[in-house]
C-alpha cells in the first residue's frame, strides 16, 4: 500500500458521505492501509464545540462571513490536531466535508466575496489541500428526504437542512461548478446509486488517481 493521502467527500444533505467514508476506510484497511476518518466541522474537541453552535443556528444571525470565520477556526484546530499529524504518520485521512463546503455554503450561497474567502482559506489550510475530492451528486429532493428519514424522533432539523429547496439546488450546481474548474482534484459520483455501487465507483476513482504499484 502506498503512503497515505488526504481525501475529502463533498455534496449536499443526505448524499451518503458518512456511509461512503466508512466503506472506503474498510476497503483501505483491508488493503493494508492505516486510515483515519473524520468530519467537518468537527474532528477535534474545539472544532466539535463549534460544530454544535453552528448547526444549532446560533451563528446564523451574524451572517455568512461570521459562519465562515467559525468554520475556519474549527478547521485550523482540526488540521493542527488531527489531519497533519495523521498524514505525517502515513495514514490515509478521509474527511466528510472540507474547504469546498465553505466555498459553497458561505461563499456562493452566502454571497461572500470570492477574493476575501480565498484569502481566508489560504490562511486556514496553509497549503494543505486534498489529493482527491469525491463530490457526491444527488437531486436535492432525494437528499433532503433521506436526511429526514435518518433523523431520530423529536430531533430538530439542523441549520442547513432547514434551508429552502432553491438553496439546495443552487448548492448542487455550485459543487458541480467546482468540479468543472478543478478536474485534476475532483471526481463527481452519482449518489443516487446504492451504497455498495457508490462505494465501488468511489474505489475505482481512488484507485485510478492515488494508488501506486507495489514493489514485487
Amino acid at each position: 500500500m502506498s503512503r497515505g493521502h488526504f481525501i475529502t467527500l463533498e455534496g449536499g444533505e443526505g448524499a451518503g458521505k458518512s456511509t461512503l467514508a466508512r466503506a472506503l476506510s474498510e476497503r483501505l484497511r483491508a488493503d493494508g492501509a492505516s486510515v483515519v476518518t473524520t468530519r467537518e466541522p468537527g474532528g477535534s474537541p474545539k472544532a466539535e464545540a463549534i460544530r454544535e453552535a453552528v448547526l444549532a443556528g446560533r451563528i446564523k444571525e451574524y451572517g455568512a462571513f461570521a459562519e465562515a470565520l467559525m468554520f475556519s477556526a474549527a478547521r485550523i484546530d482540526h488540521i493542527d490536531r488531527l489531519i497533519r499529524p495523521a498524514l505525517s504518520q502515513d495514514n490515509w485521512v478521509i474527511c466528510d466535508r472540507f474547504i469546498d463546503s465553505t466555498r459553497v455554503y458561505q461563499g456562493v450561497l452566502g454571497d461572500i466575496d470570492a477574493g476575501l474567502l480565498k484569502e481566508l482559506e489560504q490562511v486556514t489550510v496553509d497549503g494543505l489541500m486534498p489529493k482527491l475530492t469525491l463530490i457526491l451528486d444527488l437531486d436535492p429532493e432525494i437528499g433532503l428526504a433521506r436526511a429526514a428519514r435518518r433523523r431520530s424522533p423529536g430531533e430538530s432539523v439542523d441549520r442547513f437542512e432547514s434551508e429552502t429547496l432553491t438553496f439546495h439546488r443552487r448548492l448542487r450546481e455550485a459543487y458541480l461548478e467546482i468540479a468543472r474548474r478543478e478536474p485534476q482534484r475532483c471526481v463527481v459520483l452519482d449518489a443516487d446509486k446504492s451504497p455498495a455501487a457508490l462505494a465501488d465507483a468511489a474505489w475505482a476513482a481512488l484507485s485510478e488517481r492515488l494508488m501506486t504499484t507495489r514493489e514485487p
